[in-house]
């Protein structure tokens, strides 16, 4: 809205002229006439509400109870119970090899689990008492002991080398495998193939072409794997993944310089394969000395608590310590009715007290 100020002689007296009249001005009375009918009825309605809601908020239900609108008060004692299962949501328990050798085997679930008791804390006495229940999957733990055992098979049984590295078992592959690599590939294979027989590949490198290598010994794993895949009426895998495990050692000796680490992954795929295939299945009744010998052996594997492909072999299902302190307190029906009783006529007092304070206040003062 624009404004214009004329000042005029000594009383300075301000004339305002509106050089822009507002829209609101310029409705006809029909719109006014309209908009206050729309405002009363809102009014209406809202009025309406309100005494709904007083009204339910005084409605004894006889059926159902009506839940309080703050269901837990942080502030009073309600939240203690609360408080334990946010702390295990918060802090999950974390599993250690210490833990699993405490476990108490109690029985197999559903032909899928193995229910055990597992301690999180060590006693005054020094024994372990088991608090946590835990599941076992009895297909992930068989598959981590197979996996385990697989790869120690897998080694030879001498003594390490001057290098301190062990040496996978070989087998011979007849005819070998021919496979075509690069000239740089090819020379990079011809300055390590020394290291790589301790992987258990044995090169050859004819003359008669740049681009060509034979494969002559394998890692053992491979060909067993072979020969479970002609069992089964399948096609030949090996040398799929003699391929693969070439391309793995080319570029760890493109980025490494020859510097040989942990378990190929490679063959480590092919060992879990073999391991799942071979571990207890879902559904296989275990008895109670078969879970005795299976817990055993899982606590002594190096990782207990994945399978060979990385899921988790069990998981916690309630700490019974915390059980114990949750004590369901029966209510004192009688005594609630008494409160609320009492709190329903401290209300209508309440409000008593509200009317003659207002009736006080709102009639007109007598004449002195």
């Amino acid at each position: 809205m624009r404004m214009e100020f004329v000042f005029r002689g000594t009383c300075r007296t301000a004339v305002v002229f509106f050089l822009k009249i507002p829209s609101v001005a310029l409705r006809t009375r029909e719109e006014r006439t309209v908009m206050r009918q729309n405002n009363k009825d809102t009014g209406e309605d809202a009025t309406c509400s309100q005494s709904l809601q007083s009204l339910f908020s005084e409605w004894d239900n006889p059926v159902f109870a009506r839940y309080p609108e703050v269901a837990v008060d942080v502030s009073s004692g309600q939240a203690e119970s609360l408080a334990v299962k946010i702390h295990n949501i918060l802090y999950p328990y974390r599993f250690t090899k210490e833990m699993i050798h405490s476990m108490q085997v109690l029985q197999q679930v559903d032909n899928k689990f193995i229910a055990c008791l597992m301690s999180t804390k060590a006693e005054e006495n020094g024994r372990a008492g088991g608090n946590l229940l835990v599941l076992v999957d009895q297909h992930a733990a068989h598959e981590r002991v197979r996996l385990e055992q697989l790869i120690i098979d897998s080694y030879e049984k001498q003594q390490p080398q001057e290098s301190g590295r062990k040496k996978l078992l070989s087998s011979t592959v007849s005819p070998p495998l021919e496979l075509t690599v690069t000239e740089e590939q090819r020379r990079l294979l011809w300055c390590y193939h020394k290291n790589l027989e301790d992987l258990g590949l044995e090169f050859i490198f004819p003359d008669t072409s740049d681009s060509l290598v034979l494969v002559g010994k394998v890692p053992l794993c491979f060909v067993e794997r072979e020969a479970n895949e002609l069992r089964r009426g399948r096609s030949t895998v090996t040398k799929n993944i003699v391929e693969e495990f070439i391309r793995e050692q080319i570029e760890l000796l493109q980025t490494t310089g020859g510097i040989q680490g942990t378990l190929p992954l490679t063959v480590q795929k092919v060992l879990a394969s073999q391991a799942c295939h071979g571990a207890v299945k879902f559904n296989d009744g275990l008895s109670l000395q078969e879970c005795y010998r299976l817990i055993e052996a899982l606590s002594c594997c190096q990782l207990p608590f994945q399978c060979a492909h990385g899921r988790p072999s069990m998981l916690p299902l309630a700490d019974i310590d915390h059980l114990e302190e949750e004590k369901q307190i029966k209510p004192n029906l009688a005594k609630l009715h008494k409160m609320a009783q009492a709190w329903r006529l401290f209300g209508k007092a309440e409000e008593c007290d509200t009317r003659q304070s207002l009736q006080v206040s709102t009639s007109p003062s007598e004449p002195k």
